[in-house]
């Protein structure tokens, strides 16, 4: 099995973590781990990976590119997926690529669901923010407010989370089973072939601040 090129991608920035094994052409493995205890999932991390790898019979030299949801979601799993990628690419010698949890979701949900309109991606950001994601591209920390205007005429197929569902209408995504590691894979392997993957660019995806302490 390791004439393959293999890529391993992880996010344990949302609610969940995801850990994909794949190849150039073909998932092998997505694995969903759901946090039952006061742990952080990403406690789970290695391990998980570790018993992946296991199960096919490869070993951490047998993968050639890592991705990773880089943020925004949670601000530890956001420091704990990025720095658990790049220390395996430094040692590993692979290039690593950084993916949103906004395009992440966005483009799962737009090959899941085919919307007959564009679709506008609002998380929560707390302090009566969202995170906006619009025509490809992450506008910001927005203000509700703001975000309201902007749909308010119809123009959008709003997806959003749990927490900003009954303020902005629209779906959430955790109410979905979106293919978000396999997503995830897919856009890995577009951005190492037209982005500089260079593992020392990798960096957490903090739109807003972290929390002080």
């Amino acid at each position: 099995m390791t004439d393959k090129n293999y890529i391993l991608c992880f996010d344990t920035c949302l609610e969940k973590m995801y850990i994909t094994l794949s190849t150039d052409n073909s998932i092998i493995e997505s694995e969903t781990v759901e946090n039952h205890d006061l742990k952080y999932h990403s406690a789970f991390l290695i391990s998980s990976v570790g018993q992946i790898l296991n199960k096919h019979n490869l070993k951490p030299e047998n993968i050639q590119l890592i991705g990773i949801n880089n943020g925004p979601g949670s601000f530890t799993g956001i420091r704990a997926c990025t720095t658990t990628a790049r220390v395996m690419a430094q040692q590993l010698d692979v290039k690593a690529v950084g993916v949103s949890s906004l395009e992440i979701i966005t483009k799962a949900y737009e090959d899941t669901k085919h919307p007959s309109k564009p679709v506008l991606t609002a998380l929560d950001a707390r302090k009566n923010m969202a995170y906006l994601y619009l025509n490809n591209e992450i506008k910001g920390a927005v203000a509700i407010d703001k975000i309201k205007e902007i749909i308010e005429n119809g123009d959008f197929e709003i997806l959003t989370d749990d927490k900003l569902q009954p303020v902005l209408g629209g779906t959430s995504y955790q109410k979905l089973h979106l293919p978000l590691g396999e997503k995830l894979a897919e856009l890995t392997i577009q951005k190492s072939k037209t982005e500089d993957c260079d593992w020392r660019k990798l960096k957490p995806l903090y739109i807003q601040p972290p929390p002080m302490g």
